[in-house]
């Protein structure tokens, strides 16, 4: 009964994110001429919203599974950080001229098709070391090491586009998060990577259920760590692509979403993995709600908001579960 109010209560705040998504921004609906058009707008935002943060409330709770720890997100992986240095160097090849903007892709595919190759990348490294009888730990410092290296050629990226005032522009709003300047192709073209990773995640979810009772425990009854955790990492690399490709640069939503709900929902995958999706695409509208209200020149980074708001939240959340442990 707890488990159903509290889905019940999750599909009543994703509708009212939504609505209120939809009513609230720059431009009066009032006006007929502009009501489409306004509406229109909001709403890819708030279907790029949703997918981004589902995606990441999900990939969170699979990266927790596999490592068996609450505290980890699936920038821990390294392939956050390679889709993102793929989405620069797809804006910088665009802008420049090279010859990989020539081929028969749109413009505005180049970005999803950039974070895609780049947590590819992420993945096919991360991969040569997620053998059968390799530790967590030797995934956790190979991601540590695979995102300080992507994140020191982003930055190296991002000297270089400071020549084109567009393009530094550009580069810096993707990567402090944003779902402003996302197209319907790129929404569409986001919606099967979601869509498929969601249910691929959930499908596993009896696996990462064992996997949580300890790897030798696990293969004791009968699961296949190895492959188990190779297909974890490679559908969490998808759904960090689509988050990315759609978002940009966003934190905290893999880490708080799923620490706030297993209290609720508790700790099984089956349950877990929907619950996620649905309160990691409210609390991405809801931040982008108030990017968009918040009084100032310039629309705020959605990155900038979610970390406000997240980090205190997850201080929060992380004191209330070492009270209950240590009076427990």
């Amino acid at each position: 009964m707890k488990i159903a109010l509290t889905y019940v209560v999750l599909l009543v705040l994703l509708v009212g994110a939504v609505a209120l998504a939809l009513l609230v921004g720059h431009g009066n609906l009032s006006d007929p001429t502009l009501r489409s058009t306004l509406l229109g707008l909001r709403a890819t935002r708030v279907g790029a919203a949703l997918l981004a943060g589902a995606a990441l409330a999900t990939g969170g709770a699979v990266v927790q599974g596999v490592f068996r720890d609450p505290l980890v997100s699936p920038s821990i992986l390294g392939t956050t950080a390679g889709a993102s240095l793929g989405g620069q160097l797809a804006m910088l090849a665009m802008v420049s001229g090279s010859p990989l903007a020539s081929l028969a892709v749109s413009a505005e595919m180049m970005l999803p098709l950039g974070c895609l190759a780049g947590a590819g990348l992420s993945l096919v490294i991360v991969l040569t070391f997620c053998r059968e009888r390799t530790g967590t730990l030797t995934l956790i410092l190979t991601g540590f090491i695979l995102s300080s290296l992507f994140l020191a050629i982003s930055s190296f990226i991002t000297s270089l586009a400071q020549d084109s005032w567009d393009m530094s522009r550009a580069v810096v709003s993707f990567t402090l998060g944003g779902v402003g300047g996302v197209s319907t192709r790129q929404l569409l073209a986001a919606v099967p990577m979601v869509g498929i990773g969601i249910v691929a995640c959930w499908l596993w979810s009896d696996n990462l259920d064992l996997l949580l009772s300890g790897e030798d425990e696990a293969s004791s009854l009968g699961v296949e760590v190895g492959r188990a955790r190779r297909w974890a990492v490679t559908w969490v690399a998808v759904l960090a692509a689509a988050a990315i490709a759609v978002g940009g640069n966003v934190g905290f939503v893999g880490l708080i979403v799923p620490h706030t709900l297993r209290p609720l929902v508790g700790v099984r995958h089956r349950r877990l993995i929907p619950a996620c999706a649905l309160l990691g695409g409210t609390f991405l509208v809801a931040c982008d709600v108030i990017s968009r209200v918040f009084p100032s020149r310039s629309e705020l980074p959605l990155g900038v908001i979610t970390g406000i708001i997240g980090a205190p939240v997850f201080l929060i959340l992380l004191a209330r579960s070492q009270r209950e442990v240590s009076h427990g």
